[in-house]
């Protein structure tokens, strides 16, 4: 996109070509196994991605979110699970830029500046996962730790995480008044790891259940205040919703057209290419401008969000739209590309059949996109 300045259309190309070399056969088989890839992961490293965010200082280039949108939507091209890695582990070095004391900079960035480093993010419950205001997960402050019990689920990169930001209740207040953020080391003592879920879509990045059983995290990890864990879940949390799932919607929908006008090129029946078909061609007319609406959405949103507007019911409305319209924009598309291909669309020797998989999963996590639909109408009505 022409607005997109000279570095950031550098990191485009570099990230494009990784994909495309090193990426495309890893993500085979990371989907086949259900596991995130060790190699991936370690390609992440290598080429810097995993500390992109990162202020200089520590080794980043202080990435803004269109910037981390850009590498996610052109990771997601060629697999998603590995946008989702890469995001996951952004969205915690961004909330803590916004959030964190110096103290906690210093500390965590600096481990983080080794550049492999992987970051999750921790909220959902057996039994709460919308309703995020009423987790029950509980940490009571003892002197100089805090004491967590409780079980999170559908933790995103648990498995291999060193950090991992985590809300709990520790207050006496009802819902959100007594919400508060942690960020919980991986070898803490009370935590382990439950379930690795075996799930429909995304199989390439891990899923698994946290359990905290008197787990002892230091006061100094408390992000923020006692207490105003709601505050930073609704600002933080809410904005990776756009450069999060929105990028990789935008991403997995643009690589999905890619392949089924490629096919459609080269697959010959009836006498010629399926491309000459009207059918075909307004279906891949219709692909691409739903493509083109969702992707500029998208960075209408990140330059909002990198603008740093104090307008809150602008930021809510225009974050929680990109997540819902982008992901609905990658079922229909890959949806769509899945039947361009007819019988090898199904097959799991063509990437189209993963990529409508994934974009089922989108809709999904990180609030659904019903979810999104009452944030949207809740911003317009207030």
């Amino acid at each position: 996109m022409s607005h997109f300045n000279e570095e950031q259309r550098m990191i485009q190309e570099m990230v494009s070509r990784l994909m495309r070399d090193k990426i495309v056969p890893l993500a085979k088989e990371a989907d086949l196994s259900g596991h995130s890839s060790p190699e991936i992961v370690r390609l992440l490293s290598k080429n810097g991605l995993l500390k992109m965010a990162l202020p200089e200082q520590y080794g980043g280039i202080g990435a803004n979110y269109t910037t981390i949108a850009l590498v996610v939507e052109e990771m997601a091209r060629v697999d998603a699970s590995t946008a989702m890695i890469f995001f996951v582990t952004q969205s915690l070095t961004q909330i803590l830029k916004q959030w964190g004391s110096e103290e906690q900079k210093g500390r965590f960035f600096g481990e983080m500046s080794v550049g492999d480093k992987i970051n999750a993010f921790s909220l959902t419950e057996p039994n709460y996962g919308s309703e995020s205001a009423s987790i029950q997960t509980r940490a009571i402050l003892d002197g100089d730790h805090f004491i967590i019990n409780g079980t999170k689920i559908f933790v995103t990169n648990a498995d291999i995480a060193d950090f991992i930001l985590v809300f709990v209740r520790t207050g006496g207040g009802e819902r959100q008044k007594g919400l508060s953020a942690l960020v919980v080391e991986k070898d803490t003592p009370g935590l382990s790891l439950g379930k690795h879920e075996d799930k429909l879509g995304l199989r390439g990045s891990d899923l698994s259940e946290l359990i905290f059983e008197n787990a002892e995290v230091p006061r100094e990890n408390l992000l923020g205040k006692l207490d105003q864990g709601f505050d930073i879940l609704t600002s933080g949390g809410a904005d990776m919703r756009a450069y999060g799932p929105g990028a990789m919607a935008v991403g997995l929908a643009q690589g999905a057209l890619d392949y089924a006008v490629s096919y459609a090129r080269q697959r010959v029946q009836f006498g010629g290419p399926i491309a000459n078909l009207q059918a075909i061609r307004f279906m891949l007319a219709d692909m691409s401008i739903q493509v083109e609406a969702a992707r500029a959405l998208l960075y209408r949103t990140t330059v909002l969000l990198d603008s740093s507007s104090e307008d809150k019911r602008m930021r809510d409305r225009f974050v929680s739209a990109t997540k819902c319209f982008a992901s609905d924009t990658a079922m229909r598309v890959t949806t769509d590309a899945v039947q361009i291909l007819g019988g090898y669309g199904v097959m799991k020797d063509y990437p189209v059949e993963r990529m409508m998989r994934d974009a089922k999963m989108i809709q999904i996590f990180d609030g659904t996109n019903q979810i999104q639909r009452v944030i949207v109408a809740r911003s317009l009505l207030s």
